[in-house]
């Protein structure tokens, strides 16, 4: 099992930035893979980024070149930095983890991200 502790959501005004954080505890085989996926209304989630252990990541196209997702291994927590923030970047981000980036099953609680204009 994997319990995962949020922190760093808020309100924030477009252009503005946010870092999110993360913190793992439990078995490390299903911390391999950390990321945060965003849930908006009536729409499906989408992974936003992710990084395994090694350090291989992985972008939605929509954040490339503003947010940037990086790890502590030694304290099992994951960031993401968001720059450059936009209305559609409106959400609750889960911090999710697992043993490889397409199999994060392993959700935390969510953070609310608000942009405003």
């Amino acid at each position: 099992q994997v319990q995962l502790v949020e922190s760093g959501g808020g309100l924030v005004q477009a252009g503005g930035s946010l870092r999110l954080s993360c913190a793992a505890s439990g078995s490390d085989i299903w911390i391999n893979a950390m990321g945060w996926y965003r849930h908006t209304p009536g729409e499906q989630r989408d992974l936003v980024a992710a990084i395994t252990r090694g350090g291989i990541t992985s972008y939605a196209e929509s954040v490339k070149g503003r947010f940037s997702i990086s790890r502590d291994n030694d304290k099992n927590t994951v960031y993401l930095q968001m720059n450059s923030l936009k209305l559609e970047d409106t959400g609750v981000y889960y911090c999710s983890t697992g043993l490889t980036i397409a199999t994060m099953n392993y959700r935390g609680q969510g953070t609310q991200v608000t942009v405003s204009s």
